[in-house]
């Protein structure tokens, strides 16, 4: 074995080698990792499985909640489900105690508590999991997770037809039996009431492929944008990645029917109309809007407001009349992707510089904007240097999802936050994991977290089935 050889060996082995502490503070300078500390939990989460950032090697951590408390020594702390389970009934607060030895002695280095909520989360989310790449892809699927425990389950993987991307899923305000994902090049594959098919959605030149869907709470109507997206990397900028849509409309699908309803106001020629989203009672749909501008050339100048439509979809009526709900261009700013709370009362969204596809912009934060008062909520504890996008509210409004690359400007992973009945919103808390170094060895993002009220059924047959299937010119 040559010199060259024998430093390429020394190089994989250090490679492999794991330095925890080292590698942590590469993500966080917090005292533990993940930050769990002073958060607030659902009583239905799985265990917090978290690393002792401390010098110190002789370390364990003692939990209490009540009568009831657990001694684990170590720094990396994985908690045993049954364990868990009787700190989370014992109390409304788990305290955390780290001691460390020295000199002999046990010596407290840190307490902290973690606040546990009656209020209920959906008992599952789902996510789309993708190589954080630029222009190709190659593995990719949408998966479900059980909120409970760390059970991950595909719903739709491309594992057959690598070429393929699967994006864009939703479902009918977290109802595991009426879903819809998009796969490009193919279609949409719609899933309601134990059936699923494919939607033909060739309408005419214009309208072939419908992105970014919402649901009407009737379950009878999707809307969808109709996009022409382009991608580009940047050479030498803070946001790497740059997407923008050439033109944009909104249009609506009777899934009855197959019928398409268009709204001259949702397909105006002079602006950009993208991210609908139907309120709660179905009475509006929510949407961003730009005015039209020459792309690329003017991309920064591009800053969508959100707008609102009144609308009755079955006597087929329509306002003509456009609401301005965040104005943002007049402060030249954009927003991207507006979710209406379960009482119609909030409006999150995300704030960025311009643009639309904040996903890749580094100081894209969540704001949150009260619709009864009129008035900005501070939810400024949700956000970091890093971007904060693609958020979703729990089923009875209590619990929010979003991902964020806070850990290492390059991948998202999922937080979650709880939110009181005055609006408030709490310190948010990484999606817990099995093993507390999981977050650090993935290699895939997550992305489009949602929360579903039931596990979606194993439809892996006859999703591959229809992925497969050519669909005909109408």
């Amino acid at each position: 074995m040559n010199k060259y050889w024998i430093i390429l060996f020394i190089i994989s082995l250090c490679a492999c080698s794991k330095a925890p502490v080292q590698t942590l503070q590469q993500y966080s300078t917090s005292f533990i990792y993940p930050d769990y500390e002073k958060v607030t939990i659902p009583c239905q989460i799985a265990p917090l499985s978290f690393f002792v950032n401390t010098p110190e090697t002789d370390v364990k951590v003692i939990l209490h909640a009540g009568d009831y408390s657990l001694s684990i020594k170590g720094k990396d702390i994985s908690i045993p489900s049954g364990k868990w389970k009787k700190l989370l009934t014992s109390e409304d607060t788990i305290w955390v105690d780290v001691l460390a030895k020295k000199n002999g002695n046990w010596t407290q280095l840190r307490s902290f508590p973690i606040y546990i909520s009656k209020d209920e989360i959906d008992p599952y989310i789902t996510y789309r999991l993708i190589a954080p790449g630029y222009e190709v892809w190659n593995f990719m699927g949408i998966y479900q997770r059980c909120l409970s425990s760390y059970e991950e389950t595909p719903i739709c993987e491309n594992k057959s037809m690598a070429h393929y991307c699967v994006n864009c899923h939703t479902t009918n305000q977290g109802n595991p039996e009426e879903f819809i994902f998009h796969q490009r090049p193919g279609g949409s594959i719609l899933a309601k009431e134990g059936v699923l098919k494919k939607l033909n959605t060739h309408y005419n030149e214009k309208v072939q492929s419908l992105v970014y869907p919402s649901w009407h709470p009737s379950g009878n109507y999707i809307a969808f944008s109709v996009n022409k997206t382009v991608q580009s990397v940047h050479s030498s900028h803070t946001n790497r990645i740059e997407v923008w849509d050439q033109w944009s409309d909104i249009v609506i699908v009777d899934i009855r029917t197959n019928e398409l309803i268009t709204i001259l106001t949702l397909m105006s020629e002079d602006s950009f109309e993208t991210f609908p989203a139907f309120s709660p009672d179905g009475k509006k749909l929510y949407f961003c809007s730009a005015r039209a501008v020459t792309l690329p050339d003017s991309i920064t100048e591009i800053k969508y407001d959100i707008c609102s439509i009144g609308l009755d979809l079955e006597n087929k009526m329509y306002s003509r009349k456009v609401d301005t709900i965040i104005r943002a261009s007049a402060e030249n700013y954009s927003t991207s992707f507006p979710r209406i709370s379960p009482d119609g009362r909030y409006l999150l969204y995300t704030k960025h510089n311009y643009g639309n596809f904040s996903i890749w912009h580094k100081e894209a934060d969540l704001k949150m904007y009260d619709l009864e008062k009129k008035i900005p909520v501070d939810v400024s504890i949700l956000n970091s240097p890093e971007t904060e996008s693609y958020h979703s509210w729990s089923s009875n409004g209590k619990w929010i999802i979003f991902s964020s690359r806070r850990d290492d400007g390059l991948y998202t992973r999922l937080y979650l936050a709880h939110v009181d009945s005055q609006g408030k919103v709490g310190k948010p808390f990484l999606l817990p994991q099995k093993y507390s170094t999981y977050s650090i060895d993935q290699d895939r993002s997550y992305n489009i977290p949602e929360f579903v009220t039931g596990k979606i059924k194993n439809y892996k047959v006859e999703i591959e089935k229809l992925m497969k299937e050519k669909t005909k010119p109408r």
